[in-house]
Formats: structure tokens, sequence, C-alpha cells
């Protein structure tokens, strides 16, 4: 039975919270967890909008109905909640707030003084499978490739948790409805994530905000030949993803991409990814990176001319407004201000064409 069809009803004291919801983070979850903590950490998800719209519809929505699996926990086999935790953390909260115990005053306020809706806590629909790994297609559809997203990491550590129970990447992409290519870079993304972990003391918090820009530098050859990484590694070398010889690039590699509790990332645009990239293809770049106790992003672009195309991009973005402000130019022949900002350009067009002999020479011969 992967997910029954017969849709069910329980009381909201039956349904427990997941203790291994891959959205608490990985650093939260464990079944040692508490239902009191998991909640508190489920209470950051903008759980009162939830409760706003059950108290507006005054029942809980057929369609929407829970998921959960039968399982132990502390020694008794309960009902838990594997789709739903924020839809259940809602109902938790509500029914807590109308007992006369709201976590705080917005809670409290937002109940007001209704009547509790009949049936709201006692009749909350569910449907039960018969394990976790019999949804975990469904899960992998909603909220990797689906319309309710988890985060990179989280996504991530799900797709990894499949892989590490003995699936292949094909196997992975075929249960959630992704691509190959998207499943490995994930997994090894997130097999990277904790190799760094075991060799360096990145706070925590700062690999959560910025594991998709460490997943978007994979797709850079200057970051995988820089770490050797083997994108296109099966699962049983891919768990390590740098070898053990070039652990410590890997360690300047995780500072300068999440920094620490001394010093910030190198550079904080995600956009600034390729740029990274090409510094690192550079042997300047990277020995002034490697050897500087504080190295300046901006410098070991220039070291490596790798701003070269942000500079190109700027003179050709000039040369269409200039060819744009040319058409009409000649209607305001005797304007002072438009002498002056020729004047300007000129200058700067004259200090350019001295970086480049003859070239000055060669554009008056054709006129």
């Amino acid at each position: 039975m992967p997910v029954d069809q017969q849709l069910r009803f329980a009381d909201l004291d039956e349904l427990y919270l997941d203790p291994l919801n891959p959205r608490l983070g990985r650093h939260h979850t464990g079944r040692q967890k508490t239902q009191q903590e998991i909640l508190e950490l489920i209470a950051t998800w903008k759980i009162d909008e939830l409760a706003v719209s059950f108290l507006e519809s005054g029942q809980f929505w057929i369609q929407e109905a829970l998921i959960c699996v039968r399982e132990q926990m502390g020694g008794i086999r309960r009902l838990v909640v594997i789709e739903g935790n924020r839809r259940l953390a809602a109902l938790i909260y509500l029914k807590s707030s109308f007992e006369g115990h709201p976590p705080d005053r917005s809670w409290r306020d937002l109940i007001g003084r209704q009547r509790p809706p009949r049936e709201l806590f006692t009749r909350i629909p569910y449907l039960l499978a018969s394990d976790r790994a019999s949804i975990e297609s469904y899960l992998g559809f909603r909220h990797v490739t689906g319309i309710e997203e988890w985060n990179p990491s989280e996504k991530a550590e799900f797709i990894s948790k499949m892989i590490d129970e003995g699936m292949t990447y094909e196997e992975v992409r075929r249960k959630i409805g992704s691509r190959a290519d998207t499943v490995r870079r994930n997994y090894i993304s997130y097999r990277l994530l904790l190799q760094i972990e075991d060799i360096n003391t990145i706070p925590p918090e700062n690999f959560e905000d910025r594991f998709s820009v460490m997943y978007l530098s994979l797709k850079t050859s200057g970051v995988r030949k820089y770490l050797h990484i083997d994108i296109e590694a099966p699962p049983d070398r891919a768990r390590e993803p740098v070898p053990k010889r070039h652990l410590r690039a890997l360690a300047n590699f995780a500072q300068w991409l999440f920094g620490s509790d001394k010093q910030p990332p190198l550079f904080t645009d995600s956009r600034a990814v390729d740029t990274f990239a090409r510094v690192l293809e550079s042997e300047k770049g990277v020995d002034y990176l490697e050897k500087t106790p504080d190295p300046s992003f901006e410098v070991a672009v220039r070291l490596t001319g790798g701003d070269e195309p942000e500079v190109l991009q700027q003179i050709e973005a000039a040369s269409e407004s200039l060819e744009l402000a040319l058409s009409r130019a000649h209607h305001f022949k005797r304007s002072a201000k438009l002498r002056k900002a020729a004047e300007r350009l000129g200058r700067n067009s004259v200090q350019l064409l001295a970086l480049f002999p003859g070239l000055r020479e060669a554009l008056c011969k054709e006129k």
C-alpha cells in the first residue's frame, strides 16, 4: 500500500509532527526531537496565514488532506504527519489559543472573541501511507520540482538521502520528475557540504544561506578544476567529491565562499560566481587568494583580468548610447550643456584610444 486512497479522519491529539522533516534543517532533525521543539521551529514558517484561512473557512480542507505514516515514537506507534506539518502546527497553535494559552499576543488577537470552528480540531482529514519510502515520489514532485519548493539545501538533502540509501541518479530522476544532471549536481553539492563541515569551522547558518551559491559554482569549470571534482562521478565516487590530497584547497574554497566568524565571504553577490571561477582558473589569482590573509575580491579580479567582460560591456553600452544620441544631437548644436558633455566624452575617448597604439591615427584616416 503506497498511499491508501481511503480518506480518514483524526483528532488533533492523535497527530504528531515529523521529527525528520527536511525543512527543519539537518541540524534540527532527529527522532529525539520533542514535539514542542519541532513546533517552535515550524512557527517561523508563517503558519499564522494558514490559521487565518482555517478560521475564515471554518474547516480543514478535504483537498489538502495530510499524508501520514504509522511509526514508533517514544516507544508507542503513532500517526506521524509526513506531508502537511505547517497545517498541523497551525492547528496546534490555534487550539492552544482557544484554550487560553496563545503562544504570543498575535495569536490571541487572531482568534479575538470567535468560538472554535466546529470539528476543526476533531475531524482532520488524512491519507495513510505504508511507509516514508512509498511517498518519496510525491514529496519530490511537490517540493523539489513542484509548486511548493523547499529551499536549495533542503532539496539537496532529500535527494542525497535517497541516493545514499541505494538509488541511482536515474532512479531518483524518475521518482521526482527531475533531470539526471540536476539530481547529480544536487547530490555532489550536498556531499561537498558535508565534506566541508568535516574539515572547517564554518558557521552552520552560513552554509544554509550560501548553499545555492555553492550549487551554482559547481557549474563552472574553474571551481571544479580547483577542487578536482568530477561532476560526472557516480554516487560511490561522489560521496567524497574532493580527493583527500586536495582538502587544503577545499578549506580555502569554503573560507572564500562561506566566510567565517572572523572574515566575511570573498563576495556576496551570487552573480559574481562566474567571475570567481575565472579567478580560480588563473595562477596569479589563486596565488594571491591563497597567500593573502585577508584577500580582496576586486584585487583578485584585477590581477587576473577577470573584469574584462565587464569593461567590454560598459564600453559597448556607452557606444550604443552615443549612437542613439548622435541621431538627435544635431538639433542642439547651440546648447552649452551639450557642448560641455561632448568635451567630457572627447577627453575620455582620447584616453581610451591612447591605450591602443595606432588606433587614433587609423580612425582619423577614415575621415
